[in-house]
């Protein structure tokens, strides 16, 4: 659903910047045009100003606040979108002198999960998010608009919860609590039933937009929404994927993320970030056409060593190559997987490497075991995985997979097949 603002047109946004030196100003208000466009409403401007730091009261200096008002009027701005965390009293200040609705970085990405997100899990993360973020913002004309019930910003809980008291805020977000608690523990159970079955995880992780979904449905036929857009898919999914070796794996698609991503958003989708955290395999995808490519990885990276990651093996995946002239692939990037979700190039070296960074070497194998050694197969079904068996008249015909050891141990009785 797109935005819309109160005169039932899409909302026109004017960009705000103050570049401190501190981060990378351009690239943060190029992103946020692409946040802006992905929330529904219209990037019409950018305003950027450099700073030593901050203006307390305003964001921006007094002479620059004057002149964002003049292009509000001259421009019939609806919305004013900043590239950085406002306080409630900057806000209040500069909606004052502009009378313009104002929302900051993180609102605005709050707001893009608040439209994407689908799973109930999902939503109760968005929701408590936006919540948490509120709570010391209930002020200004946010909540004037909000009872008009449009503009970005106030969707999900936005357009009722502005309107109600501190108290009845916390009270929710204690419930919101105890029932995420509630499907954590089901997602913990669901782990370790995985870790008993043996089944090993794999995790794509990546920027936003790189191409995650669109690599999980080349894989899995999962069917999961790909779109050119920031944030197109929050909910994670998970599918089972057959390696070369023929070993299955969970492949789990995760959600996207950005520079500087709310410490808010962090925490509340923390869970689920920590699906990634606690896979067997990393696929850290990366939009290779893109001029920001190496920041991208950057950002991903530190988000995963800040989820302990340290120990896992992490594969870089540079997916739409096609894009790209071979020479500059190979001159930028080293020692990365090569691919493109969208026409299948690198896809069978992308699946040999997994295969060659699984935790434990495993391999698909038939035996067929004598009637007197046929309590092989009861090892095999505790400590590898067992597909099938089959009694013949010459003995138990076992289709398993097993790891080195248990190889090393039954090869003897391995039948050959010819390729």
């Amino acid at each position: 659903m797109e935005l819309k603002s109160n005169e039932e047109k899409i909302a026109r946004a004017l960009l705000v910047s103050v570049d401190t030196g501190e981060y990378d100003a351009e690239a943060s208000l190029a992103e946020l045009f692409e946040l802006v466009k992905s929330a529904g409403a219209d990037p019409v401007l950018s305003v950027t100003q450099n700073l030593p730091k901050i203006e307390k009261g305003t964001f921006v200096g007094s002479g620059k606040l004057i002149e964002i008002s003049e292009i509000c009027s001259a421009q019939q701005i609806d919305l004013l979108v900043f590239d950085s965390e406002l306080s409630p009293t900057q806000i209040k200040n500069i909606e004052s002198e502009t009378d313009v609705r104002v929302i900051d970085r993180t609102t605005l990405i709050l707001d893009i999960f608040a439209q994407r997100a689908r799973s109930k899990e999902g939503k109760l993360q968005v929701e408590l998010a936006q919540l948490k973020y509120m709570l010391p913002r209930l002020t200004g004309k946010g909540i004037e608009m909000s009872r008009l019930g449009g503009g970005i910003g106030t969707r999900g809980p936005g357009e009722t919860k502005l309107e109600t008291d501190r108290r009845h805020i916390r009270r929710k977000m204690e419930t919101l609590k105890e029932e995420l608690a509630d499907l954590e523990k089901h997602r913990q159970m669901l782990r370790k039933r995985r870790e008993k079955d043996g089944v090993i995880t794999c995790a794509i992780v990546g920027y936003t937009n790189a191409g995650k979904s669109t690599l999980m449905n080349y894989l899995t036929d999962a069917g999961v929404l790909a779109q050119d857009k920031l944030f197109a898919t929050l909910d994670p999914t998970s599918r089972a994927l057959k390696l070369p070796s023929g070993v299955m794996v969970m492949l789990i698609d995760t959600v996207g993320l950005v520079r500087r991503l709310p410490h808010h958003l962090v925490e509340a989708f923390r869970s689920t970030l920590e699906e990634a955290a606690l896979s067997d395999i990393i696929l850290n995808v990366c939009d290779a056409s893109s001029d920001e490519a190496r920041t991208h990885m950057q950002v991903t990276t530190d988000l995963l060593e800040s989820l302990g990651c340290g120990d896992t093996p992490i594969l870089t995946v540079l997916n739409k190559c096609d894009l790209l002239d071979a020479d500059t692939i190979a001159q930028d990037f080293k020692s990365c997987i090569r691919i493109s979700a969208k026409n299948g190039t690198g896809i069978e070296e992308l699946l040999q490497a997994i295969d060659d960074n699984l935790p434990v070497r495993l391999k698909r194998v038939k035996l067929l075991l004598p009637f007197a050694q046929a309590g092989i197969a009861s090892e095999i079904r505790l400590k590898g995985t067992l597909i099938c068996e089959d009694y013949t008249a010459d003995g138990l015909l076992v289709d398993a997979i097993i790891d080195e050891a248990l190889y090393a141990k039954f090869s003897k009785f391995e039948i050959k097949t010819e390729k």
